[in-house]
């Protein structure tokens, strides 16, 4: 027989099950939460640098690198890099002040660019992945020839010690300099070429007469 407990005991354990089910779903929901938020900072992280101070994307093993086209923080972040690797390979394949000149060699920018284009082939062709066995090899070819031109056309005095800019004339900067070349642009070739009217072939006689000459 049936009595108010029951009915009670009944309410309440309809109550502890909705309890339950409340909690259950509350985890379920805490765990997504924590889920969006991890793929957010992940995202943010990969998105490289922008408003609210996000770390920049990691910079893939041998990206070439144009000096004049990185922002500040960036050319700041990589000089560091790019000159103990430069101190590095000077050391480990004995460079001589022949070679490339130990006191100024910052300060010859076709020299820069060279010593960057090897600085980045050498992150490439060990880095490991395609052409792994053949990319070191044709590295130390592309070393060696480098080097000897950096000594035959950019260094000139220097190899004494003591830098010294090279006797040239700036080409960039003068206006008058730049107008004229912009203005000397090709002009489109005249019909008939250079005026030959015939098709007769260089060197061709006019004349009806074709007989051989007398032969005595």
């Amino acid at each position: 027989m049936a009595n108010g407990f029951d009915d009670l005991f009944n309410q309440l354990a309809t109550i502890n099950d909705e309890i339950v089910s409340l909690n259950a779903e509350l985890v379920l929901q805490a765990e997504r939460l924590k889920i969006l938020e991890e793929d957010r900072d992940a995202a943010g992280s990969a998105g490289g640098a922008g408003e609210g101070g996000e770390e920049e994307a990691e910079r893939v093993a041998g990206a070439p690198v144009c000096w004049d086209d990185l922002e500040a923080t960036e050319r700041a972040a990589l000089w560091p890099e790019f000159v103990a690797w430069v101190i590095w390979m000077a050391d480990r394949y004995e460079v001589t002040n022949d070679q490339i000149p130990r006191q100024c060699w910052w300060q010859h920018g076709a020299v820069v660019e060279e010593l960057t284009a090897l600085w980045t082939s050498h992150q490439s062709a060990y880095a490991g992945e395609e052409d792994a066995g053949s990319a070191p090899y044709l590295w130390q070819d592309a070393l060696a020839r480098a080097i000897e031109r950096i000594g035959r056309l950019w260094v000139g005095t220097c190899r004494t010690g003591q830098h010294r800019d090279r006797h040239r004339e700036q080409w960039d900067g003068d206006e008058t300099y730049l107008a004229a070349i912009l203005a000397a642009h090709p002009a489109p070739a005249e019909a008939g070429g250079r005026g030959e009217s015939s098709g007769d072939p260089p060197g061709a006689q006019s004349g009806d007469d074709d007989s051989p000459p007398d032969v005595e």
